[in-house]
């Protein structure tokens, strides 16, 4: 015992006086022995049944002079802590190399080697060095399914892990550790397991107070471990234990990495440790960071006051950990503090659920609790979890906080039921963002949802009904779970049903439970029991009141000590009558909360507001809350009961313009700022003639300031693109009844901020993007002139010296667009132009922007990744800011470095030695097709199209993107920042959507055909006419899996009966619309038409594959999934695009035009460029084999490119402007 102590008081008070330093990549330095085979197995394992090469953790026991001696190294440059060469040391990672028997020996080698090392160095130095026991993540995770099918399976238990962890923490213990480390955390779960296994080893062992540190990971930068909680939500999780240290590791580099870990220490009271990878991983599996970039970056950490323990993970090594020890020494460090103080509740699911002292009353949702809703009862008996999950979200969208769950039924295996559901929770990201609240009478269903939650639950409940030495028993195992309990108003003598009873129970829990435990006060919560009224009893009448009184002595007497209830139980007598149940909740909850009551049980979505209770029904739940006119007041409420109306109507909500009783020029302003266009008209028009101001100096006036708050709001994201483009509606229209007054004064326009030209590059027809930039910009007063589509470079400079315009702005959506924005820089500087340029457009990006088109007119070539950088751009380049354009150089210029020097240490292998790699199918060939040949659908009923509609692309066109978890549709609408604004566009779009399916019209066109491949190509033999269709292999070194695919390997070789389908579909009309709204001024509904005809056509492709696989091929005719699952790839086979990441080349729909006859059979043209006119369409090829994926190419190096040349007896320049975005060469 003593060294336990001595060694946490050391550390404790040596880490208020320093940042202390750890150890780097214990894998980095392996790797760089360049071991065999023969090595690692060593003479003791020379006849193992199975390959030992990259088992690291063994070489504790084959190899140990190398382990110390990588030790040695990290002392020497300055480690405090090392970490012993455990990483995979339980028996559930080992189970891999058939070597789970070998746990003890391992962890216990590591230990021996590490202490040696610490030993050596402490004397060799004069300083006491520390040795870290690590316990790594291992390779399974208990919150997450290994089965897409089956989310709820798990192939670990809680239990199963927590017995791997204790192994090898007591290896570690009696190898003489200084410190226990849970690390890597990627699942929360896992680490509670762990740390659950360590806190009974050193109560076994008597050794409480052995100091142990906690590390978590998070996957990328959403700032979320691999299971989907926040760094927040993490600390909440695993608080409990007391870590004397917590932080961060692995995953991203030092740069990432800093918001994070201050995140995490302002909910920390621990000391703080980041030890970060050597930079991002390159795609080489590499770390660019070198020790004097990483150490800059976290003394600046130092600096900040953000950690007390700094050190590295992957690719660092000891040179790293020297200059990180070198720079942050003398640094004083992190004073521990933390936000978590100040909340009277923390709890977690996904993210925390934090209640301040001043909190509101937090709603636990109730629905999903057999006993309270037979609804729900219903789904289980049936085994309908699916059902029973949509209660479950209902609930939180209504309000619910924290979600109860409770299966105690008879007829109910309570613990199967309970671990079946909170698994499948954990995979629903919407239910598992807010904690559990886990609710048995049985503590076995109990634990076995504690088992399954990586948050921070609440047990609802335990009570002193069996005796104290079960409340302790279970109290204990509850804390050690990390979880806050419910105590319920019981003891040996049964449940408390006065005041005096109810705070005698209570004090004496909370004594045993704070004294006796070690209970933290905060995670108590009384349940003084809330019991039902109106029963006719006159016993019963007083226990409203006496629960009040009861809340607020608690309040009063118990510290930090929480109060909840089930609010439902008292309104049991008036079951039937709904109205009078949540009248009787409402107000009950209000005088509740008002002494202190802090959660309660409760149907959140059915709680009226106070001032809503009809007066007569508010009176009588007062008088029989608190017990006036004794029995007379329940028979008034029952009288109440019959009289009440079924069917009763609710308060109809009428609304009216008030904002248009507002002074005239604040009605203009409100009318442009909220987009509303019901009266722009007759009070410009009012405004004109009653002010007799002069028609350009109203729109100056007081339309343009409206517009600059249109401006200023969407700038900084305080409103979004449809409502902007709504603005920008009503501006066109206030303006288009001016525009002929202002003609009539020939008035002049010298008030514009630039004229900027737009224009799609020739070849392009794609526009959507374009036009919403033209929008953006009009709002904030830049005159746009905008060419179109298809336009040649002649039309757009020629047009842009004639107008003069300040800036032009080309863009582009396909691959080929991007030679063409090239060879518009390059003419701009032939003519000795001096007109910036800026390049946006789905396929454009900074890196082609700076590599590519920079240096063909540097300087004043600009890459815009969105409209909402636009004016910012332009702003600045209008107003000739030379600091802005030298800091575009500045950036432009490191992007140029930084790719050189990616394509100097691109790792790519030969195309001879790639083709030897290939992917080979293991499963049989797909049947021949049900109808072979061209099909044609001129005519496509676009209604059947529509539930296939993925949304989520639709939102991103508009630019509305939530944040995790509400990414994607429908959980958009839940997301805080633009849930509101998200709903009301889709409210919106599917009006236009019946507009669009009654109008416009469907054409497709698929082939199914007989093929062979040949090589890295695939042959169509269809009328005694072969047809190429010429295909690329990957070739860039892969580091897991030496592996190299073409799309070609997926068709079986001539000789076989295999075959590809290929389709092309169109939705036409769509321009003809969009146009026709846009010449009345419409913005909005041009760019909405346009959007929702992309969505469309892709529907419709989703759709036609659909029945290509059922009936027309019908190589998977009992396929049967939602649009969810089609969205996610579900379906056997693929239907990969040209111009697409596996097939880069656009050329290739020349064959599909000739095979399928295009023009002639649905109409649909391609351009010079190869995009397809009408811009509504899609075009692809059907692989059905089994074992075919969607990949990506990635890049291709030069004997590749020559090799393709002259298979397609082409000369290989051309074929380097086809494949230009994936050269892994300087042209």
């Amino acid at each position: 015992m003593t060294r336990i102590t001595s060694t946490t008081d050391k550390l404790k008070c040596e880490l208020q006086k320093r940042i202390m330093f750890m150890d780097g990549g214990m894998g980095t330095m392996i790797q760089g022995l360049n071991l065999t085979e023969d090595d690692f197995r060593g003479e003791q394992f020379k006849d193992h049944p199975c390959p030992l090469s990259g088992n690291n953790d063994l070489l504790s026991l084959t190899q140990p002079e190398k382990i110390v001696s990588i030790h040695e190294d990290y002392l020497r440059a300055g480690a405090d802590f090392i970490s012993t060469n455990t990483f995979n040391s339980t028996s559930i990672a080992m189970a891999d190399y058939q070597m789970q028997n070998m746990v003890y020996q391992l962890n216990y080698a590591a230990a021996t080697c590490a202490r040696k090392a610490a030993d050596n160095i402490s004397v060799e130095t004069g300083r006491e060095r520390y040795v870290i026991g690590v316990l790594g993540p291992t390779n399974k995770t208990l919150s997450l399914s290994p089965s897409v099918e089956n989310p709820a399976y798990r192939n670990i238990s809680f239990n199963e892990m927590v017995v791997a962890y204790a192994d090898q923490a007591a290896a570690l213990l009696d190898g003489k550790v200084d410190v226990l480390m849970v690390e890597t955390i990627f699942d929360t779960l896992n680490a509670k397991a762990a740390l659950f296994a360590i806190d009974e080893l050193l109560e076994e062992r008597n050794l409480k107070g052995f100091p142990v540190f906690v590390s978590g990971t998070v996957v990328d930068l959403s700032g979320r471990t691999l299971s989907g909680q926040t760094v927040e939500a993490m600390v909440c999780s695993l608080k409990h234990f007391k870590p004397l240290c917590m932080g961060l590791n692995c995953a991203l580099g030092a740069s990432e990495m800093r918001q994070f870990i201050r995140e995490l220490g302002e909910f920390c009271d621990t000391f703080v440790s980041c030890y970060p990878n050597a930079g991002l991983p390159n795609e080489f599996g590499g770390y660019d960071d070198d020790p004097d970039k990483m150490a800059e970056i976290l003394k600046e950490w130092s600096t900040s006051g953000l950690v007390n323990i700094l050190g590295g993970c992957c690719g660092t090594t000891p040179e790293h950990i020297r200059k990180i020890v070198e720079m942050s020494k003398d640094v004083p460090p992190r004073i521990p503090h933390s936000k978590l103080d100040s909340f009277r509740l923390t709890l977690s699911g996904l993210e925390p659920m934090l209640a301040y002292d001043d909190s509101n009353f937090i709603n636990i949702g109730e629905r999903c609790n057999v006993a309270g809703s037979i609804v729900f009862k219903k789904h289980i008996q049936k085994d309908d979890f699916s059902a029973a999950l949509e209660i479950a979200k209902k609930q939180i969208a209504e309000g619910a906080q924290i979600l109860d769950l409770n299966f105690d039924d008879g007829m109910l295996d309570g613990v199967k039921a309970m671990r079946h559901f909170v698994n499948l929770i954990t995979c629903e990201p919407d239910i598992s963002r807010v904690p559990l609240c886990i609710d048995s009478s049985d503590f076995k269903v109990i634990e076995a949802g504690l088992q399954c939650a990586q948050g921070k639950c609440i047990v609802n409940s335990i009570s002193l009904k069996e005796g104290e030495v079960d409340f302790i028993n279970k109290a204990k195992l509850i804390k050690r779970y990390g979880a806050a309990v419910v105590v319920m108003a019981f003891d040996e003598r049964g449940q408390a049903d006065t005041f005096e009873r109810k705070i005698e129970i209570c004090k004496r829990s909370y004594d045993i439970l704070v004294d006796k435990v070690g209970v933290y006060p905060r995670d108590i919560i009384f349940d003084p029991n809330v019991l039902t009224i109106g029963t006719g009893l006159s016993e019963h009448s007083s226990y409203g009141v006496y629960f009040i009184k009861t809340v607020e002595w608690i309040k009063n007497n118990l510290p930090g000590a929480l109060v909840s209830g089930g609010i439902s139980n008292l309104s049991f007598s008036f079951r039937g009558s709904n109205s009078i149940r949540q009248a009787l909740h409402s107000v009950f909850l209000y005088y509740a909360c008002q002494v202190g009551l802090d959660m309660g049980i409760v149907h959140a979505g059915n709680l009226p507001l106070l001032k809503d209770i009809e007066p007569n029904l508010r009176r009588l739940c007062d008088d029989l809350i608190w017990n006036r006119d004794g029995d007379l007041v329940t028979e008034k409420m029952l009288l109440y009961a019959q009289k009440l109306k079924s069917g009763e109507k609710g308060k109809q909500n009428t609304t009216t313009d008030t904002w248009h009783t507002k002074p005239l020029e604040d009605r203009l302003k409100d009318a442009i700022i909220n987009g509303i266009d019901k009266y722009i008209v007759n009070d410009v028009e009012e405004y004109r003639v009653t002010t007799k101001i002069r028609p350009l100096e109203i729109i100056e006036g007081p339309l343009l300031s409206a517009m600059g708050v249109v401006g200023d709001l969407f700038g900084s994201g305080k409103m979004f693109l449809p409502q902007v483009i709504k603005s920008a509606r009503v501006m066109k229209k206030a303006v288009g009844h001016l525009t002929p007054f202002i003609e009539a004064e020939k008035s002049d326009t010298s008030s514009i901020k630039g004229k900027i030209l737009l224009a799609t590059v020739k070849g392009d027809v794609h526009d959507i993007g374009k036009n919403i930039v033209s929008v953006v910009l009009g709002c904030n007063n830049f005159k746009v002139i905008d060419l179109g589509v298809m336009c040649p470079l002649e039309r757009i400079l020629d047009t842009a010296v004639k107008e003069s315009c300040d800036i032009i702005g080309v863009s582009g959506l396909i691959t080929p667009s991007l030679r063409e924005m090239v060879n518009i820089a390059q003419e701009m500087t032939k003519r000795g132009l001096n007109i910036p340029l800026l390049i946006g457009g789905a396929t454009t990006s900074r890196k082609h922007t700076a590599v590519k088109i920079w240096p063909e007119y540097p300087d004043l070539c600009i890459y815009v990744p969105d409209a909402s950088r636009a004016v910012n751009v332009a702003t600045s380049l209008v107003n000739k800011d030379r600091q802005y354009l030298a800091d575009i150089r500045t950036l432009y210029e490191k992007v140029q470095s930084d790719h050189s020097k990616t394509l100097q240490k691109k790792n790519i292998v030969s195309l001879d030695y790639a083709r030897g790699q290939k992917f080979n199918t293991t499963n049989p060939l797909p049947p021949s097709p049900n109808k072979m040949g061209v099909t044609v659908y001129e005519d496509y009923d676009l209604s059947l199209v529509v539930p296939y509609i993925d949304w989520k692309p639709f939102f991103d066109v508009w630019q509305l993107r939530g944040r995790y978890p509400n990414r994607s549709y429908p959980k958009i609408f839940n997301d805080k920042a633009v849930g509101g604004e998200a709903r009301k566009l889709f409210d919106e779009a599917c009006k236009m959507l019946e507009v669009l399916v009654r109008d416009l019209k469907g054409g497709a066109v698929i082939g199914l055909f007989p093929a062979y491949s040949v090589g890295d190509d695939v042959v169509i033999n269809w009328n005694d006419n072969n047809h190429t269709l010429y295909m690329l292999r990957q070739q860039i070194k892969m580091e897991k899996r030496d592996v190299y695919v073409c799309t070609s390997d997926f068709i079986g070789p001539k000789g076989t009966n295999d075959h590809i389908g290929m389709f092309t579909c169109s939705v036409f009309g769509g321009g003809a619309l969009a146009d026709e709204y846009e010449k009345n001024g419409d913005d909005y509904n041009s760019l909405l038409v346009k959007s929702l005809a992309d969505r469309l056509v892709e529907a419709l492709a989703e759709h036609l594959h659909l029945q290509v696989r059922k009936s027309e091929w019908g190589y998977d005719a009992q396929e049967n999934m939602d649009a969810a699952d089609l969205h996610s790839i579900k379906y056997q086979g693929t239907r990969p695009a040209p111009g697409y990441p596996s097939l880069p080349d656009h050329t290739m729909k020349d064959v599909l035009w000739d095979l399928l006859q295009v023009p002639h059979n649905i109409g649909t043209t391609l351009t010079s460029s190869y995009a397809m006119e009408p811009p509504a369409s899609v075009c692809g090829l059907y692989i059905a084999h089994p074992d075919s994926f969607y990949f990506n190419l990635g890049q291709v190096d030069k004997d590749q490119v020559t090799d393709y040349a002259a298979r397609r007896d082409l000369p290989v320049e051309d074929i380097e402007k086809f494949l230009d975005t994936v050269l892994a060469y300087e042209e």
